[in-house]
């Protein structure tokens, strides 16, 4: 009877330990963009630029996409982060900042020819910041991103998923997981 009870309790933890393991997202960790985050798998980086009225601008793109988008709760995952000029005062003036996530959000919408459907200001760790969706292919995906600025650098996260898996809990699994380096 013990070995019974000992073989079972053995069988309990290998499968408990098993289904932790499959359910483990590796970390991406960026020293560059000073931030840690986890996805299905580790994030690619691509660094793209552009001239801008603020001078050239780098932008950093981590991200990863499912290679079966059928069984995939989302279709992209992604972490961008700009670096702006130290001259431009974002999170010292309200109105600056406003029209700059208001600026964000607007652009982000028209690149994918959408729809905003949400948007509201969110505080990320006491950084100004503000989430927001977008309806775009005729109502059948969903980007859903939260953007905050720390000191002067810009994050943006977000999810990509069809509208019908768009209430799934791997983009708030991605969202909550990301964390400044500063803050370990």
């Amino acid at each position: 009877m013990k070995k019974v009870v000992c073989l079972v309790c053995w069988m309990i933890v290998v499968g408990w330990l098993g289904a932790q393991q499959l359910d483990n997202w590796p970390e991406t960790i960026s020293y560059e963009g000073r931030f840690r985050v986890q996805a299905p798998d580790i994030l690619h980086e691509a660094i793209d630029s552009a001239d801008t009225e603020l001078g050239r601008l780098a932008f950093h793109r981590h991200f990863f996409q499912p290679p079966d988008p059928q069984s995939a709760a989302n279709l992209f995952y992604q972490v961008m982060w700009i670096d702006y000029p130290e001259a431009i005062p974002l999170a010292d003036s309200v109105d600056l900042l406003r029209d700059f996530f208001d600026t964000t959000i607007e652009e982000a919408a028209e690149s994918v020819k959408g729809e905003v459907v949400y948007q509201a200001d969110q505080l990320w760790k006491g950084y100004p910041g503000r989430v927001w969706r977008i309806s775009y292919l005729d109502g059948q995906a969903v980007i859903k991103s939260r953007a905050f600025l720390v000191g002067h650098r810009f994050y943006l996260l977000s999810t990509i998923s069809l509208r019908e898996k768009a209430l799934n809990p791997d983009s708030d699994r991605f969202f909550n997981s990301f964390r400044l380096l500063s803050d370990d």
